[in-house]
């Protein structure tokens, strides 16, 4: 196995806990009423941006949706702190196989499944493949059908590591208000980048030319069309990595879809916006039945 885990989580939020998931040990974060409670349970499907994990994605919503739903929120592989074997490949179906993994194993049947980006297609592919796990859908930002690549996200997935380069893609690709963005916050994103492993299996994943990896990570129109469980879409308006066309043509493809736009929002709706989010989501959620 190559670990990524060389620190414990008293030392680093985020690290969580650790469990086998096929080939996989996967890192995840279990919080809030342990059986779901009332609510449910809640999956949280990261993004795909340099040195990203499930906690740094997700940390402001982690409290605020376990206050009142249990949430799972897992490192997908080749991301954070989950440990994968020696020459992994990655692909849709790879991830797609660790999240049901990792469900099984920790007994949950049915889920709310929220994805950010890149792990929009893959709370997208549960819903397709496995329907039967998915009570509703939340898609942020989301990739899963078809588009022209933007400037954007081919930075994103052609990040080289550089202090410097970081700086620009948080203030300048992310964020639409670039004074979110502390220089505290682009060394620790950095210092994740160059992680000893994470930068080789980052730079496997999308190597150029990179239109084929956003086609990869599309699912048929009839497939999504097919999609029967509520789905809350969310964009931000000036979203510079994933265009607001995508949720559009989501919208318009999905029978049960309502689309909320952030404006005077970039990529990171969830960290931008952070209350209306967890609010949007929350109250989405307590509309669903059983």
């Amino acid at each position: 196995m190559t670990s990524t885990t060389t620190q414990t989580a008293q030392t680093n939020p985020e690290i969580g806990l650790s469990v086998r998931t096929g080939q996989l040990r996967t890192n995840y974060h279990d919080s809030g009423p342990p059986s779901g409670g009332e609510g449910g349970t809640v999956l949280l499907l990261h993004g795909s941006g340099p040195g990203v994990s499930a906690f740094a994605n997700w940390r402001l919503q982690i409290p605020a949706l376990g206050a009142r739903h249990r949430v799972i929120a897992p490192d997908l592989a080749g991301f954070g702190f989950t440990d994968v074997p020696e020459g992994q490949e990655y692909s849709r179906e790879v991830w797609l196989r660790q999240v049901v993994d990792l469900l099984d194993v920790l007994e949950v049947d049915r889920v709310d499944v929220v994805g950010n980006s890149f792990g929009g297609s893959m709370a997208l592919a549960l819903a397709i493949h496995h329907p039967e796990r998915v009570r509703s859908v939340v898609l942020m930002g989301s990739v899963g059908v078809p588009f022209a690549i933007t400037e954007g996200l081919d930075a994103v997935w052609g990040y080289e590591p550089d202090v410097e380069t970081m700086g620009r893609l948080m203030r300048e690709t992310f964020a639409y208000d670039s004074s979110l963005i502390t220089d505290e916050l682009v060394a620790s994103r950095y210092a994740a980048s160059t992680r000893s492993g994470t930068m080789e299996a980052f730079s496997s994943m999308f190597p150029a030319p990179r239109q084929r990896w956003v086609d990869a990570m599309a699912h048929p129109e009839g497939s999504i069309r097919g999609i029967e469980a509520p789905v809350l879409l969310v964009h931000g308006r000036d979203d510079k990595v994933i265009p607001l066309s995508t949720s559009l043509t989501m919208l318009e493809w999905i029978d049960d879809a309502r689309l909320h736009v952030f404006g005077r929002c970039g990529h990171w709706t969830q960290i931008e916006h952070a209350a209306a989010f967890n609010e949007l989501v929350l109250d989405f959620l307590d509309q669903q039945p059983g």
